[in-house]
């Protein structure tokens, strides 16, 4: 390992006590998307202290900043995410136990993610001050990724223009550095607008918006045969009228749309707007589409997925103590083994079949997913259009672990995520600095980027005047 490494780490493990409590604390705070006033305050303090130039209120989200240090070329961008999950409160202890019921919770270990970035981005920091290597690190402070694309907002408006590659970090159950793609999504609501009359007395006077987003669904659900194996279109109803013996005159449904590649996703998505248009005239009403947000698909990267994981070997993996395996131990009893294999199965893995009798990912195994596509979607695509970009995974749950769970929220605000947080950190603090040393490095990720990227032209999917929804929470 390098000099400039070896700071980067020393500095991480260092400040450990301090860097776990600012995680321990955005668990606490467990904000919502858009709303995470004071997780992204106390993360652009943080950076602040450290001597990096803050932009808050990027790109017109209250609670998106960048941090910026240094001067000139290379520019390298950490990112780091602090939103929660609705409904998923839940105390630091290895059964299901609300802290506050109703309330949010880290589903994701976001608490974590915003800080192993934060952490990374000060400890590069240290070192391209302390051992004069030229260049440019920002920590991209990247709010409401779990609900409304945040992501998208700050590309659409500049704020990737200048970076020469981004490294990202997620919580995970597994040492994760895939190059496998995603899906990009489309995410529209259908409001119809009916007439009301007495559904008894006189329905022929009505016009009823229930029916018209019941057709709609009907006509979607016989398109699915006609469209490719990897799209996934999904839906629910949010509003559908208020009582048996009233037409309703309002009713609303929520779709997301998926797709491999951008122009497959288009295809698909508008021939749900003539499904949409055509349900509104065979019921006589009106249809208003409000398009939500949507995001491209992943760009990989080898060159700096291979970094990644010569950094986590050369770092090792984190060791636990009793009270850490006795903790995932009781997580792990929550767990069937079937849905165990079932996880681990669908990871597509190699061999992953060693992981089936193992508590925790104790490999670290080489990139794997070339030209495999993973069915979610994450705003982290757009960013890596722009620049070539990894996001890799570390484990803060015990294998097996379903994520937008009760058990992540446990395993994330304990010893566990803590360990995460910290390897993570270190992993992503020496791979910027290979990238903004190591000249040859950086060409040879930029030349890969262009020819994975090709012909391919990156549009927006948010149109211009399309604003971020930050009344959504007060509706």
């Amino acid at each position: 390992m390098t000099i400039g490494k070896e700071s980067a780490c020393d500095w991480i493990e260092n400040n450990k006590k301090m860097l776990i409590e600012i995680s321990d604390k955005v668990w606490q705070f467990a904000e919502l998307g858009l709303i995470e006033f004071k997780s992204s305050a106390l993360v652009a303090d943080e950076l602040e202290k450290h001597g990096f130039m803050v932009e808050r209120g990027i790109a017109g989200m209250p609670t998106a900043f960048v941090a910026t240090w240094g001067d000139g070329k290379p520019v390298i961008g950490i990112m780091g995410e602090y939103d929660a999950l609705p409904g998923l409160s839940q105390k630091r202890v290895p059964r299901k136990e609300q802290l506050d019921s109703g309330k949010p919770g880290h589903g994701c270990g976001h608490n974590i993610h915003g800080t192993s970035g934060m952490a990374a981005t000060i400890a590069v920091k240290e070192a391209m001050e302390k051992h004069k290597i030229d260049g440019t690190i920002k920590f991209f402070g990247c709010p409401a990724e779990e609900n409304f694309s945040g992501k998208v907002y700050m590309v659409r408006d500049g704020y990737f223009s200048d970076v020469d590659a981004v490294i990202s970090h997620h919580p995970s159950t597994m040492n994760d550095v895939s190059l496998r793609s995603s899906l990009a999504v489309n995410s529209v609501k259908f409001h119809f607008y009916g007439k009301a009359s007495h559904a008894g007395g006189s329905p022929e006077h009505g016009r009823s918006a229930l029916d018209a987003v019941e057709l709609m669904n009907m006509g979607v659900n016989y398109l699915r045969e006609h469209v490719i194996q990897d799209a996934r279109i999904h839906y629910v109803i949010e509003k559908g009228g208020e009582q048996p013996n009233i037409v309703p005159p309002y009713a609303r449904s929520w779709y997301y749309v998926r797709a491999p590649e951008r122009d497959e996703l288009e295809f698909i998505y508008n021939w749900i707007l003539d499904i949409a248009k055509g349900a509104s005239i065979m019921t006589k009403t009106e249809v208003k589409i409000e398009f939500c947000e949507g995001c491209y698909n992943v760009i990989p990267n080898r060159t700096i997925t291979e970094l990644i994981v010569k950094n986590m070997r050369e770092i090792g993996l984190p060791k636990y103590s009793d009270e850490d395996r006795k903790f995932a131990e009781k997580i792990a009893e929550t767990i069937t083994p079937e849905a165990k294999v079932a996880q681990l199965k669908k990871s597509k893995r190699p061999e992953w079949e060693r992981l089936v009798d193992k508590l925790m990912d104790d490999e670290i195994p080489d990139p794997w997913g070339e030209g495999e596509v993973s069915h979610g979607s994450t705003d982290v695509a757009d960013v890596s259009w722009q620049a070539p970009t990894v996001e890799f995974g570390t484990p803060t749950g015990v294998l097996g672990t379903p994520g937008h769970s009760w058990k992540f929220v446990a395993q994330s605000g304990v010893g566990l995520g803590h360990k995460s947080l910290i390897f993570a950190a270190k992993v992503m603090a020496t791979t910027a600095i290979d990238l903004l040393a190591n000249e040859d490095a950086l060409n040879k990720a930029s030349e890969e980027h262009r020819r994975r990227i090709g012909n391919k032209k990156y549009r927006s999917p948010i149109p211009p005047e399309h604003k971020p929804p930050l009344d959504v929470w007060e509706k």
